[in-house]
């Protein structure tokens, strides 16, 4: 038992480690539901001639 406590703070350190090293890491999600509005004005706008 104490070997996977062990082995997960390793793991858990490693992954840590990567995040940080890894440089601008986005953790907010969802970031693609703002986006879906603005997509669809185009095509609710009046055809111009």
């Amino acid at each position: 038992m104490w070997k996977i406590a062990v082995g997960f703070l390793i793991f858990a350190g490693i992954a840590l480690f990567m995040l940080s090293r890894g440089g601008d890491v986005d953790m907010s999600g969802n970031e693609h539901a703002e986006h879906a509005p603005a997509a669809a004005a185009p095509a609710s706008a009046p055809a111009s001639k």
